[in-house]
C-alpha cells in the first residue's frame, strides 16, 4: 500500500487489485505492522451517570448531589504507541479499525483486541482500548457534597480505590472529571495529580501485587 498527499487529504493505493461483487461487502487489509513497540496502560475512569440524569444541563447537574456518583468498576487496558518509522509505521493513518495481536509463549499470535482510531498524522501518538483488566477492580464513591446557591458555590469530595489482584505491581492512571461547572479548584487531595485538560485531572498510583491504592480529593466549584 502506498500513500501520497493531495491538497489537505491523503490518497492510498492498495498494492493488489480487489473486486467487489454486486451487493457484496468486503473487508480489505489496509496495513500490517509487526514488532510495534507499545506501552500497556491501565486506566480507571470511575465516573458513571445514572440514566435518569442523562441529557441534563449545567444548572441541574450542579444542583443534583447524586449526579455522576454511580461507580464504574472496570479498569481499561490501553496500548499506546507512536505512529513513527522507528515503530515500523510512520505514515498518516486514516480513520478505521485496528486489530491487535500479541505473540504468546508458544510463539503463536493471539488476538487481544481491536479499536477504532481517528485520522492520525505521522509521529503522533495512538492509544487503543483493547478490553478490561480481569485482575484490577476500581471503586469510586462520593463522601461529601455541599451546595450553597446563594454563595454560588459547591464543594464535593470523592474516595477512589483501585485493587490489584495481579502478581506484580502496576501503575494505574486514575482519571477524574470536574463535570459540575467550568470554574473549579482542587482544595484537598491525598495524592499529587496533573491537569490533563480544562476539566480533567489524573492521578498515577503505583499499586503493589495484592495491594490497593486509595485516593481522596475535594473540588470547589464557583459560578
Amino acid at each position: 500500500m502506498t500513500e501520497r498527499a493531495f491538497e489537505e487529504y491523503h490518497l492510498y493505493t492498495l498494492e493488489r487489485p480487489t473486486s467487489v461483487l454486486d451487493r457484496e461487502i468486503k473487508q480489505v487489509e489496509f496495513l500490517r505492522a509487526s514488532n510495534v513497540p507499545a506501552e500497556r496502560i491501565y486506566v480507571y475512569d470511575g465516573f458513571k451517570v445514572d440514566p435518569r440524569y442523562r441529557g441534563w444541563d449545567y444548572y441541574n447537574i450542579r444542583n443534583q448531589p447524586e449526579y455522576g456518583t454511580l461507580s464504574n468498576p472496570k479498569v481499561w487496558v490501553m496500548l499506546e504507541f507512536k505512529n513513527s518509522k522507528k515503530s515500523h509505521l510512520g505514515m498518516p493513518l486514516p480513520k478505521g479499525k485496528v486489530k491487535v495481536y500479541r505473540r504468546d509463549v508458544d510463539a503463536r499470535n493471539e488476538f487481544i483486541g481491536e479499536d477504532q482510531i481517528d485520522h492520525t498524522p505521522e509521529d503522533e501518538t495512538v492509544r487503543l482500548y483493547t478490553g478490561n483488566a480481569f485482575d484490577l477492580v476500581g471503586e469510586r464513591r462520593q463522601t461529601n457534597f455541599k451546595l450553597d446557591t446563594n454563595a454560588r458555590m459547591a464543594d464535593e469530595s470523592f474516595e477512589i480505590k483501585v485493587r490489584n489482584h495481579k502478581k506484580e505491581r502496576v501503575k494505574v492512571r486514575v482519571v477524574e472529571h470536574m463535570y459540575r461547572w467550568v470554574q473549579w479548584a482542587i482544595t484537598d487531595t491525598s495524592m499529587d495529580h496533573t491537569k490533563t485538560d480544562a476539566r480533567t485531572i489524573e492521578f498515577r498510583p503505583v499499586i503493589e501485587a495484592g495491594g490497593q491504592a486509595m485516593i481522596t480529593y475535594t473540588v470547589h466549584y464557583t459560578w
